[in-house]
């Protein structure tokens, strides 16, 4: 793991985005199948999956062609799509593309301002997942695709259950070599306080959602609590690749906290 470091990007004259990310091999893979994209607006995670080098073909794969649109400026639904296209195409064409379950999750944030008003659009794709802390409180924006979710949603199975379940690991969907699904998009109204974690499972496997609230509470600075996280997963356990960001907004003096001006 590379020494992980805050980045700081001003939106305006009162809100700065803030943010750092990691990733790291864990303690009992071979090789890091996992990749992500931190450079503003654009925050995302992908967690490869596939035999040899399948996943880390995907996962990388993918993370270039969205590098290249935030280079492009064009940083929007339509353009993820596209760019996700040609990833596919990327995937099915590269020569070491040999497994049929080659792909790769993909989620995350981007702040879009289409509109005029600034807001979070969150995007995900398979089971790596988005987490919002507002007001002292985690909640999980994203939903996984995955077999084990789709049986929670039908009432055949507890989250607890699904915790042991034998195809904890089957998503659904994903980006890979194969028809694409669009990603599932929700907006999310930019706050000052807000703080999103963007992960693979590599983290949720070790980490509880109380864990991941704690070490947000316990680490204002958002390299600060990515190191916490990792080095807890790895602690924990390590099974696999292990992979974060966090995404912060905050006024200029550098407070998560709102001020008020009474």
């Amino acid at each position: 793991m590379a020494e992980t470091t805050t980045q700081t990007h001003r939106i305006d004259d009162d809100l700065q985005v803030v943010w750092a990310g990691a990733t790291d091999q864990g303690r009992r893979r071979d090789t890091n199948q996992d990749a992500f994209l931190a450079r503003f607006p654009l925050f995302v995670v992908a967690d490869g999956m596939g035999g040899h080098a399948g996943g880390e073909i995907a996962s990388t794969s993918t993370i270039s062609r969205l590098d290249a649109v935030v280079a492009e400026g064009t940083v929007s639904t339509e353009s993820i799509e596209k760019a996700l296209e040609l990833a596919v195409a990327d995937i099915a064409d590269h020569p070491d593309t040999t497994d049929e379950g080659t792909g790769t999750t993909l989620t995350g944030v981007f702040l879009d301002d289409g509109e005029g008003v600034p807001r979070w659009i969150v995007l995900n794709i398979g089971d790596s997942r988005v987490y919002l802390q507002r007001d002292d409180r985690l909640v999980q924006i994203t939903t996984d695709h995955s077999v084990v979710q789709e049986l929670i949603a039908a009432g055949k199975l507890s989250p607890e259950e699904a915790e042991g379940h034998p195809y904890s690991n089957v998503i659904t969907r994903a980006v890979g070599a194969s028809e694409l699904a669009p990603p599932d998009y929700v907006a999310v109204e930019l706050l000052a306080g807000d703080r999103f974690v963007i992960c693979s499972d590599g983290l949720t496997k070790e980490l509880t959602d109380y864990g991941i609230l704690h070490f947000l509470r316990g680490n204002a600075d958002p390299a600060e609590a990515v190191e916490a996280m990792l080095a807890a997963a790895l602690k924990n356990g390590g099974r696999d690749n292990v992979t974060l960001i966090i995404v912060q907004v905050e006024t200029h003096s550098g407070s998560t906290a709102v001020e008020s001006g009474e």
